[in-house]
């Protein structure tokens, strides 16, 4: 719509005429976004973008609608209205008829409070009760009706991963005993299967970059071939969690090689900064909004003359086969609307190495060479000789923080496999959390801001920048132990309880109570390509009760549940983010609690095992000696007296390590190290 109407003179006259335009960018300001996609989406019975509303001049929409065919627009519907005769007939019915306008205005925001009252019909908040353990079976067993057996992934077309609900599918099976038996031991396995299904099929796909690495945001198609070529931060963040999760279950290479590949993508590409210069500007860790080329697909497709060109014949030939790369091209015509893809290929792993080995009579190891070669001669290519997507490169606090939790979880589930990568990854994750913490919170106040380019932006923060952020530094502080993150963690919880808690109703609003430009103050319960606000709110509050030793979390964590029960009893899968916490509601959050002298085997040994598990609802601390020593340890320390007690204990046992585990109120005895798996089988 840009080039076909907001480029076009009579467009401009009428619209500078008649209208005052605003364009919003709907990454800053989702919170304006979300209150007429709902009225859109209401009134028309669809969504997306480009998202067109028009309002009176007190803000109530009256109409709105996504697409509509400039003057030139080629290939439009026969038949179908034009911008222009939108508006136009607006135009006429305002000058004609402005007191029904007004009139309608008002009924219509009547009916889009009822539309988006989400959150708001919950048990309230002086309630006790809590939601049971029998929604995740029902959750299961609504993945599995709408699950593709063939290719993986949920749903009609387009087909996107929803990394959240991909993780709650892997953590079924790993939920302690009480919980797997209500599922049952079969769905458990079969839901381990959707999700590894899932996982491994985008990994050989097209919407998985297999030359420089990252997921596209979606799939067109059903085998998740021909990707929609836009990658996300959020999207990457939540997958390479996903997949650190999906080989902790399974020790399979290939879903460890994707979430390193991914957690390289992050720090070397989407969370690199492209200014380059001082080191100063080089801890300015930044991070993609989005990547988009100008021509679909552009920057990543190739055709079979480009792979012999630049492989050689019998590289080329290897690395084709491998890749599906064919002279006519890999894309079946019906996607290619726009005849964007003949001849070009989208690269997918159709193949193995094994057969490859087989088909050209050479050995596995010869073979996987030959096609890192290739890979790599591409990406060299690629980056040399095609200009790069469009970057949009404004720093969003909350995708922040989705990055920081990602990559703290890498570093703690490779701190053994690979110390290299995952100090790397530390690396990243700690220079990350400092560039929000100069740039965009102001530490007196205890506010953050949205958005950083090229300065903080004036946006201040919404509730899934508190959220995220919340949830990346409790992450990592378990891969780093610095007590400095939780404590900057509590304080943003408490200012996020502030600012957005519904006291009525429970849970917690997107904005704050004082923002005087919205027509209505919303709640984000259901999950979308990132978790819902108040199902990671809720696990956040579990997570630090169980650090801090603090129940009033845990009851704001039980309340923010219960705010959403109506929705989740009818459609718990939508509300994946939430089961976590409804078991940490049941039966309680577990907690791991190690105290050790720096650089004792025992404590590594144990940081391995507990690391190379999948264990959710679980917390880790580790103490040492002389944490008092340090301001923010000493908060730790003073905040929850177990802590102190635990030391007093090590010291009394001449330094020996020892640990504490529990899950809700049952705490198992301080114990030798070498008991830990026995005493987490049973609390399991």
């Amino acid at each position: 719509m840009e080039r076909e109407s907001f480029e076009n003179d009579d467009i401009a006259k009428i619209l500078n005429e008649n209208f005052v335009p605003i364009k919003i960018d709907r990454e800053e300001r989702p919170d304006i976004d979300r209150i007429y996609m709902n009225f859109v989406q209401a009134t028309t019975g669809s969504g997306g973008w480009p998202l067109n509303v028009f309002l009176t001049p007190d803000l109530k929409p009256v109409f709105g609608g996504t697409y509509w065919p400039g003057p030139n627009a080629v290939g439009s519907g026969k038949g179908q209205l034009g911008f222009q005769e939108v508006l136009e007939k607006i135009v006429q019915t305002w000058k004609e008829q402005p007191d029904k306008f007004l009139a309608s205005a008002d009924e219509i925001l009547l009916r889009l409070k009822e539309f988006t009252d989400e959150g708001l019909n919950g048990v309230g908040e002086g309630a006790e009760e809590t939601l049971e353990l029998d929604l995740l079976e029902e959750a299961y067993q609504q993945f599995n009706s709408r699950y593709d057996s063939v290719r993986g992934g949920f749903g009609l077309l387009p087909k996107f991963p929803v990394p959240v609900k991909l993780a709650l599918l892997l953590r079924m099976g790993a939920f302690p005993a009480i919980v797997k038996d209500i599922i049952g031991e079969r769905e458990c396995e079969n839901a381990k299967h959707m999700a590894i299904t899932t996982l491994t099929n985008m990994a050989k796909g097209g919407i998985h970059d297999q030359i420089g690495y990252g997921f596209a945001r979606y799939s067109v198609t059903a085998d998740w071939s021909l990707p929609h070529f836009e990658k996300m931060l959020y999207d990457n963040a939540q997958l390479l969690s996903v997949y650190l999760d999906a080989w902790l279950v399974t020790g399979d290479q290939l879903l460890l090689d994707t979430a390193i590949d991914t957690a390289d993508y992050l720090c070397d590409d989407a969370l690199k900064n492209p200014a380059g210069g001082s080191s100063h500007q080089k801890e300015q860790i930044r991070c993609i909004a989005k990547q988009i080329q100008k021509s679909e697909g552009a920057f990543y497709v190739w055709t079979r003359k480009e792979l012999d060109a630049i492989l050689g014949a019998q590289e080329s030939s290897i690395c084709a086969r491998y890749w599906n790369v064919h002279r006519d091209g890999n894309v079946d015509p019906e996607d290619d609307v726009h005849d964007e893809f003949i001849h070009q290929n989208v690269l997918s792993v159709v193949t193995s190495i094994e057969q490859l080995g087989q088909a050209y009579g050479m050995a596995v190891d010869k073979i996987d060479a030959i096609i890192k070669e290739g890979r790599k001669k591409l990406l060299e290519h690629r980056n040399k000789e095609r200009p790069r997507p469009n970057l949009d490169d404004k720093i969003i606090t909350s995708w922040n923080g989705l990055a920081i939790a990602a990559l703290s979880r890498a570093t703690a589930a490779l701190a053994s496999y690979a110390p290299e990568s995952a100090k790397k990854y530390r690396e990243n994750a700690v220079q990350t959390a400092s560039f929000i913490k100069k740039n965009l919170y102001d530490e007196k106040a205890g506010l953050l801001k949205r958005v950083y380019h090229e300065g903080p932006g004036d946006t201040p923060g919404f509730v899934d920048d508190y959220v995220y952020l919340i949830h990346g530094l409790i992450y990592l502080y378990e891969a780093t132990f610095d007590a400095g993150y939780l404590k900057w963690a509590a304080a943003l919880q408490k200012k996020q309880i502030e600012l957005f808690w519904d006291g009525q109703s429970g849970g917690f609003f997107v904005t704050e109570g004082s923002a005087d430009d919205l027509i209505l103050r919303l709640k984000d319960g259901l999950d979308s390509q990132e978790p819902s606000t108040n199902g990671l709110s809720a696990n956040n509050l579990f997570r630090l009760s169980s650090i801090l030793g603090d129940d009033e979390y845990a009851l704001y964590a039980r309340k923010t549940c219960t705010a959403f029960e109506a929705e989740i009893l009818e459609h718990p899968s939508m509300f994946s983010s939430h089961m976590s916490s409804i078991v940490a509601s049941n039966i309680g959050m577990r907690s791991i609690v190690l105290a050790g002298t720096d650089g004792d085997p025992e404590i590594a040994a144990q940081l391995k095992e507990i690391r190379s598990r999948l264990l959710p609802n679980t917390t880790l601390i580790l103490l040492r000696p002389n944490i008092a020593e340090s301001e923010d340890s000493k908060w730790l320390l003073d905040t929850n007296p177990l802590y102190r007690w635990m030391l007093e204990n090590l010291e009394a046992r001449n330094g020996k390590p020892i640990v504490q585990v529990c899950e809700g109120k049952k705490c198992l005895d301080t114990f030798d190290m070498n008991e830990l798996g026995r005493a987490l089988k049973n609390l399991g």
